[in-house]
């Protein structure tokens, strides 16, 4: 191996050395010998020839050194379980083994952050425990194995300058981090973030821990500067923390959290601190579009400084030579002159010779098959088939006879054979793309053998059954017994060499598609004269055959080129090479073979099984053609060939790689001396110079290095060049990679029936610098790509199948293979099955790197080898591995022969259906072409100061809804200010009128009130709180009632006496764990001195279970009103003023904060009174009510109105709808209810449980024509999705399309917006997305990319006012503008009520003012980013109609990368991921984005989440998920108005309570 300069090629060791050598390898694979041992014995052996050697010389040691285990027995074992654990050979090359251990040396030994797991999900069984060694390797077309051992690493001695290179990592390598901003220092030194990779802190300050950083950081800026942290340690199995630093550390409101979830996180951010490399340049202009970085060329980067290159011609087909005419009239003439002389020999998986075809018998039988073809077969009563028509062959591997025979039959008969793999169930990998290609070139006909249709799968019919995809075939089994002899005077129609096409070869492409190769009669011909001379191929020859005959060189030599030069091949089917590896040596030993044709992986097994093997001699070889010599990792195997079988007879010379595709056939094929040929020869080339298309040879010994040999000589009759891959066909420089074009008559003509891409691929025509094209004939792409080296010998470095471009560098999916495969194969990878391969996120190449683990890995080993993967990837090729997946052993999609079926892996890694069950993903690593973060504008300047109700030249955004003054009320309720009043006016006027009904689950009423009694029951109510309880008026009283009319007494009672009430919800009799504490707290601070409740209530609040939740000691009095005497108060108490409170409304935000807001009596009759006139409610209608009654807008609905108004309220409690889910909409029916409200939950659980009932609901009789305003009272913006579903299901029950609307309250006014009966329907505008993150609204178009639909939230209320002022300036905003909805009305409330009169923090929130225009208005600020926008639509007065379209909760907001993002936007992405997404919520915890996934469908699921879920939010909203927790459906917590508590969510993480199936920590 030449690859260090060595001199094993100058002076060939003795044979007896040589065979020693091979000796000790084959003890030290198989374990039978120590690594020390082995060294020893080797110096030994070496020291005879050459007696300088110190130690021992790393370029002496032959290419198959890998040291084995030291195993404890060393008892002969039986040769197949030795080959089950052997490593793919064709990516070892012992350099790049010894670099790979270097670069992990340099890394200091850390442990990887490993996610956390539930143990349920760790039962992974493999799909079968031992399969043969077929299924191994990365490429489609190949199995291969490798061999026992691992690797030993380098000593870290033997690097003294490790120091210096760390610093070099550390300042100069590859792309910086993502989710940090890199920006600059402000000392002008620019940093960068490290990858989690490339960080190797040997001797660094490794020690700064977490300690130092009490306060999480922010990664979102690269402004800290720190030094290095160590890694961060991340899993535990659930459980068993894995050495946490157990850290106190603190949630952003300061609340210590003590929990592995957040010193993980911790951890992760430290991580992502370290210092990567230099920012790249900046592209960005802060408009409405944010710009993807360009990755700009590196200035220092290689360029090609060659001339320009020569087209390269090949030797001239030879003259004199008496070719025959074609290939038929060969086949005719040897059939019928010499019809004894052997053509094909078919072997069992014994090795034995089952059948000896000869020509007389080839010629024969194919005549019998063209006859029945063309004759035999018809389909109403006309021939089935017609020259020019394509046959499909069906022949298993095993079978070349039958193959040869259906072959020429076909090409007798004028027919197009279309060779295909045996599909053997329905659903092969691949298969469907197959039966495209079978349908595209109009196949109806198939043939096959006997055996192989039984084995066929059968449809119920007994007929083979149709694939997916296919077209429907007939099938002719083509057993002698099935064939018609033709007549004496019957010929085929005699055949020149036209361009007619010969037959088609089915290719793959690197997306999965498969397409078909038409190779024309010309081409055909021209191919086996070329190979024929390139190979010096004569009469009667012997050729032993390893290759799929089928397709590619297996076909071309031992199908095509043989017939035409009367050889004899022996076929070994890959069957038998399973079985016995050695199989294809016995045979060119027996049969005196002169040539073989192989692939590096058959030399490989051969190797691993030879030892013993004395009688073996290979001196009848004169060329051992390796068909992928192309691969740049065959040269290992080669030579490590060539040491081993050198004593047994095998010349160097004889080894003859040759290049192939499938467009261009034979390449180039290196030519024994004998022949013509240049000596061999090797590069030794930089990996780094390779990445940027340039070929640089390495002098110095560096790591990253590829050796490739060559591939010989362009073919007779070829010229060849290579051109640059994309763009126009320039010829490349002479030290330039580009891909080889061919010229030739023996090529590929086409695609069938794709004209677009034949045209680019078989009719190139190269041009030089100056745009002259260099030939008037087009050239074919091979696909191939290389450079053309010395003596004119062609060199190929990788395929552009495999190619990957990352930023401006191409990475060939083969060397990252073969870097993984470095790193302890032995322990990890099961069969050396790594595939590899490119996604695009973001508009860039991300690599992707999937493996079989071993059945016995544990999780510990997983990380450690991933972790280990990354760092010799991002050594090595300096590119950043994007996500890394394991897999259960034998679950990758296999290729026909063995070997990994790419696409189809890389099609289940994008739909999520791969399974992984390990899974790391580097995002902030890999991802560098990120916008740059937003930087804050500054203040709003002179320009935008107000000028009349102009904002920056536009109206300023204001609205309002009617004005109350002209809506006087004839009714009495106008004349008091108090519901007392009212109350009692109405027990006087209209007692018997009935003001509540209450459902039970079964649709009965359970309980009424009518205006009477619940004056009587009130004062029952009072007279109860002031004896029994002494309390005087002001005191606050606890309402903790389920959801009825007890509550709504309770209410009115509690005003009688001059109480202020709380209505709190009871807690969950199941879950007082969780519920009895808020319901202690609410009682605590709102101050309330009594609690009122049910027996059965009072019971559980005094319980033991309570007891464990809260100290029950410390109740308030607690009273039950279930059996209070009947009693009448002395006198209802009066306030003083209507300013006086009148209850305490208390409500969770989903921010997780408990807020109360004061109510005055004035507030309470004008809420009243606006929704009254908005909704036209009269004693006369009735409304059905789905709300919970305690807070907000529900609250006011179920207790306030109706009193007010006079209207009976139908009340439906949410919770009957678990029982019974068309409880509320049967009510609306019923009761023919014009106005309904309920909440977002009620409207899921009907769409999701009725959703397949509407049939039923309708025979029911249930109707919802009378339906005018059905209106879902939230705090948050319109969901649009389920509304319109909502809508959508029940348009069948006659729903009508307009009914649903929405409303929007807040703390501090419960009802802004309400739809109403009169007034123009709501309206939906699309926005663009990506202006909203910068607080900008930009209307789009309906479908335009990045829009998302906002529906107006309602009409505005009679007297409230709303404005949009800027969040930080406080200024007012123009039209259509995004901003903090402000509101002024009579009903807002009048401020927080808190236990610490901390008033003043939130005093802004009830009191605010404008910063400049209308500065005396005081408003309440809501919290929610809304805008105005003024429709084309006219409202009630006559004026053009204001919309108010609500964007999000303030305190919702992210915060990430300077711009501002809703939760909502991002879950909606995730959620359309993939089908098993049930629900999704997002929160940020230390800048670090969480996305929390409810799975719901099997655990083994689980892991194809994270990467799904990571793409959609970098590509939708480029921002990098941090964390990906999947947990069980139902865990994300949910208020009763159905809103998600994402805060309750993080603290539950935080405190590791999910119990989540897995938690992944993005790099």
């Amino acid at each position: 191996m030449a690859d260090r300069g060595c001199p094993l090629e100058a002076a060939p060791l003795p044979a007896e050395v040589r065979e020693g050598l091979a000796e000790l390898e084959l003890e030290l694979s198989e374990g039978d010998i120590t690594q020390k041992g082995y060294e020893k014995k080797r110096a030994k052996l070496l020291a005879r020839c050459i007696p300088l050697i110190q130690g021992v010389d790393p370029c002496l040691q032959a290419e198959t050194r890998i040291s084995g285990p030291p195993l404890s027995t060393a008892a002969p074992k039986p040769q197949r379980s030795r080959l089950t654990n052997s490593r793919d050979e064709r990516f070892r090359s012992d350099v790049h083994t010894e670099a790979v251990q270097a670069a992990l040396a340099k890394y200091k030994e850390r442990k990887m952050p490993m996610p956390s797991r539930r143990r349920s999900v760790l039962v992974h069984s493999s799909v079968e425990t031992y399969t043969p060694p077929d299924t191994s390797s990365a490429s489609e077309d190949e199995g291969s194995l490798r061999r026992p051992g691992r690797l030993t690493s380098t000593p870290l001695q033997s690097h003294p300058s490790i120091e210096p290179w760390l610093d070099r990592v550390i300042q100069g390598s590859s792309t910086s981090s993502s989710a940090s901003s890199t920006s600059s220092h402000p000392g002008g030194r620019s940093t960068a973030v490290p990858s989690a990779t490339t960080t190797a802190l040997a001797g660094l300050s490794a020690h700064a821990h977490l300690e130092l950083h009490p306060a999480p950081p922010d990664v979102t800026t690269g402004l800290t500067e720190h030094s290095p942290y160590e890694r961060p340690q991340v899993a535990s199995v659930r459980g068993i923390p894995l050495g946490c630093s157990r850290n106190v550390l603190e949630t952003a409101d300061g609340v210590p959290v003590n929990s592995r979830v957040s010193s993980k996180i911790q951890q992760l951010l430290n991580t992502l601190k370290r210092p990567k490399r230099p920012p790249l340049k900046e592209f960005f202009v802060d408009d409405f579009e944010e710009l993807l970085e360009v990755q700009q060329p590196d200035p220092n980067q290689p360029k090609p400084e060659g001339d320009q290159m020569a087209v390269l011609r090949g030797e001239p087909l030879a003259v004199g030579t008496p070719w025959p005419p074609t290939l038929l009239a060969a086949l005719q003439h040897w059939g019928t002159t010499q019809p004894k002389a052997p053509c094909l020999t078919a072997l069992d998986t014994t090795g034995k010779a089952t059948y000896t075809l000869t020509y007389g018998k080839l010629w024969s039988r194919s005549l019998k098959l063209a006859y029945t073809l063309l004759n035999k077969l018809t389909s109403k009563n006309e021939p089935l088939l017609k020259p020019g028509d394509r046959v499909a062959l069906v022949f298993p591997n095993s079978d070349p006879v039958m193959f040869m025979v259906a072959f020429y039959g076909c090409l007798l008969a004028e027919l197009v054979p279309v060779p295909i793999e045996v599909p053997l169930t329905r659903k092969d990998a691949g298969s469907q793309q197959v039966g495209f290609l079978l349908g595209s070139c109009g196949v109806t006909l198939a043939l096959t053998t006997d055996a192989c249709q039984k084995g066929l799968p059968k449809a119920q019919t007994g007929e083979v059954a149709t694939f997916k995809g296919w077209p429907p075939l007939s099938w002719l089994v083509i057993d002698g017994k099935h064939l018609a002899k033709p007549p004496k005077d019957w010929h085929p129609l005699a055949q020149d060499a036209a361009a007619g096409t010969a037959y088609i070869e089915y290719k793959t492409s690197k997306e999965g598609s498969t397409v078909g190769i038409t190779v024309s009669h010309e081409s055909l011909l021209a191919q086996c004269q070329a190979l024929t001379q390139a190979c010096g191929y004569s009469e009667a020859e012997t050729l032993t055959n390893v290759l799929d005959f089928k397709r590619d060189a297996g076909l071309w030599h031992g199908v095509l080129t043989s017939v035409m030069n009367k050889m004899h091949v022996v076929s070994i089917p890959y069957a038998l090479m399973k079985v016995n590896p050695l199989s294809w040596i016995q045979k060119v030993c027996s049969y005196k073979a002169q040539t073989a044709l192989v692939k590096s992986r058959d030399m490989h097994w051969s190797l691993l099984a030879q030892r013993g093997q004395r009688g073996v001699s290979l001196s009848s070889l004169r060329m051992l053609i390796v068909a992928d010599g192309a691969n740049p990792w065959s040269v290992s195997s080669c030579d490590a060939f060539l040491n081993v079988f050198q004593s047994r007879g095998l010349r160097p010379e004889v080894i003859c790689p040759c290049a192939s595709s499938p467009e261009a056939l034979t390449v180039a094929i290196r030519r024994p001396p004998d022949l013509g040929g240049p000596p061999p020869r090797k590069a030794v080339l930089s990996m780094s110079g390779l990445s940027y298309g340039v070929i640089r040879v390495d002098s110095e010994e560096k790591l990253s290095v590829l050796t490739v040999q060559d591939v010989g000589q362009v073919m007779p009759g070829a010229s060849a060049c290579v051109v640059k891959v994309e763009g126009t066909p320039y010829l490349c420089k002479t030290d330039e990679v580009g891909e080889i074009c061919v010229n030739s008559s023996a090529t590929g003509t086409a695609y069938y029936g794709l004209l677009g891409i034949t045209k680019n691929v078989f009719e190139t025509i190269p041009v030089t610098v100056g745009g002259a094209p260099v030939s008037d004939r087009p050239f074919t792409r091979t696909g191939l790509l290389g450079f053309i080296g010395p003596d004119n010998l062609v060199f190929v470095v990788g395929k552009l199948d495999g190619l990957m471009v990352v930023g401006v560098r191409r990475h060939n999916a083969d060397d990252i293979v073969a870097t993984a495969l470095a790193v302890e194969p032995m322990k990890f990878v099961y069969r050396g099955r790594i595939a590899v391969f490119s996604v695009t996120v973001l508009r860039d190449d991300r690599v992707v790197l999937v493996a079989e683990q071993r059945p016995e890995a544990s999780e510990e080993d997983s990380f450690q080898w991933m972790s280990r993967v990354l760092q010799a990837i991002d050594s090595i090729h300096q590119v950043g591995v994007y996500c890394l997946a394991l897999v259960p052993a034998n679950t990758l999609p296999k290729a026909p022969l063995g070997g990994i079926h790419i696409s189809e892996t890389k099609q289940r890694f994008l739909e999520g259906t791969l399974h992984p069950c390990n899974v790391l993903m580097c995002p902030h690593t890999c991802v560098t072409n990120l916008p740059k973060p937003r930087q804050k504008q500054p203040e709003v300047g002179p320009a935008s100061m107000i000028v009349g109700n102009l904002v920056a030249g536009k109206r300023i955004a204001q609205a309002s809804g009617r004005e109350l003054a002209h809506l006087e009320d004839s009714d009495q309720a106008r004349k008091s200010p108090f519901l007392v009043d009212v109350l009692q006016w109405r027990a006087h006027t209209t007692p018997d009128h009935p003001l509540f009904l209450l459902l039970s689950a079964k649709g009965t009423v359970t309980s009424t009130a009518t205006c009477v009694q619940l004056h009587k029951r009130a004062e029952r109510v009072a007279a109860a709180l002031m004896e029994k309880g002494r309390l005087d008026a002001g005191d606050h009283v606890a309402l903790v009632y389920p959801p009825g009319v007890d509550l709504i007494a309770a209410f009115y009672g509690c005003l009688y006496c001059g109480c202020v009430p709380v209505t709190v919800r009871p807690p969950h009799p199941q879950n007082l764990g969780t519920t009895l504490p808020t319901v202690k707290m609410i009682v605590e601070v709102s101050k309330s001195v009594c609690v009122l409740s049910t027996q059965a209530i009072t019971r559980l609040l005094k319980s033991k279970e309570a007891a464990t939740a809260v100290d029950i000691r410390t109740w308030p009095t607690i009273l039950d009103t279930d059996d209070i005497p009947k009693k009448k108060v002395a006198s209802i108490f009066r306030p003083p003023s209507p300013d006086v409170l009148a209850y305490l409304d208390f409500s969770v935000s989903t921010t997780g904060i408990l807020a109360g807001v004061k109510m005055s009596h004035a507030a309470t009759s004008a809420l009243c009174r606006s929704i009254k006139l908005q909704c036209e409610l009269y004693p006369s209608r009735q409304i059905a009510i789905c709300l919970d009654p305690y807070c907000g807008l529900g609250f006011a609905l179920w207790c306030l109105c109706s009193v007010y108004s006079g209207h009976q309220s139908v009340l439906v409690p949410p919770l009957e709808l678990e029982s019974n889910v068309s409880l509320w909409l049967s009510a609306v029916s019923q009761y023919k209810a014009r106005v309904t409200f309920c909440s977002y939950s009620v409207m899921e659980m009907c769409t999701k449980g009725l959703g397949t009932q509407t049939g039923a609901l309708r025979m029911k009789g249930v109707n919802l024509s009378c339906v005018r305003t059905c209106m879902v009272v939230a705090e948050e913006r319109p969901r649009i999705a389920l509304t319109q579903s909502f809508s959508k299901l029940f348009k069948d029950l006659g729903l009508p399309a307009r009914a649903v609307s929405t409303t929007f309250g807040c703390r501090v006014n419960v009802a802004i917006c309400l739809q109403g009966t009169a007034g123009p329907d709501p309206t939906t505008v699309y926005v663009d997305m990506r202006a909203l993150r910068h607080d900008r609204v930009r209307l789009v178009e309906r479908g335009s990319p990045h829009s998302l639909p906002l529906m107006e939230s309602g009409k505005i209320l009679p007297g409230v006012k709303v404005i949009i002022a800027h969040t930080e300036t406080k200024g007012p905003l123009g039209d259509s503008h995004l901003g903090e909805i402000w509101v002024s009305s009579p009903h807002n409330a009048t401020g927080y009520h808190t236990v610490y009169g901390e008033e003043s923090l939130h005093a802004d929130h009830f009191s605010a003012r404008l910063s400049f225009g209308d500065t005396q208005t005081i408003w309440a600020r809501t919290g929610y980013l809304g805008f105005l926008r003024r429709t084309e639509l006219t409202d009630a007065s006559g004026e053009r109609h204001d919309a108010l379209y609500v964007v999000g909760s303030l305190d919702e907001t992210l915060e990430l990368r300077g711009m501002r993002y809703h939760p909502i936007d991002i879950e909606t992405s995730v959620i359309r991921a993939h089908r098993s997404i049930a629900e999704c919520a997002v929160f940020t915890w230390t800048n670090l984005l969480v996305v929390v996934v409810e799975l719901e469908g099997l655990e083994q699921e689980a892991l194809d989440l994270v990467a799904l879920v990571t793409n959609v939010v970098l590509e939708e909203h480029y921002l990098v998920v941090g964390v990906v927790v999947i947990v069980d459906p139902g865990v994300i917590p949910i208020n009763s108005r159905g809103e998600k508590q994402r805060m309750h969510l993080r603290d539950g993480f935080l405190a590791d309570q999910l119990d989540p199936i897995y938690v992944a920590y993005n790099m």
